[in-house]
């Protein structure tokens, strides 16, 4: 049981990532303003600023590691 509740918020990290980096390269987020509730609304933005938090810690590794280069 606790396994399982590891992976799931495990893959909700991972897609709250790929959400912060879609935002980052095309500019697309989540309507969060069609969310009648305010208090889901909240909770879905804290999930997305987790995202976007992942995303950026994931780039800092990824920057000081060896098998990565940047190319523009």
């Amino acid at each position: 049981m606790l396994g399982k509740l590891v992976h799931l918020g495990i893959d909700a990290i991972i897609i709250s990532a790929f959400l912060a980096g879609v935002k980052r390269t095309t500019g697309l987020t989540p309507a969060l303003g069609q969310v009648p509730n305010k208090d889901i609304r909240q909770l879905l933005r804290s999930y997305l600023e987790m995202g976007e938090y992942t995303f950026d810690f994931a780039v800092v590794i990824f920057g000081r590691s060896s098998s990565f280069e940047r190319t523009r």
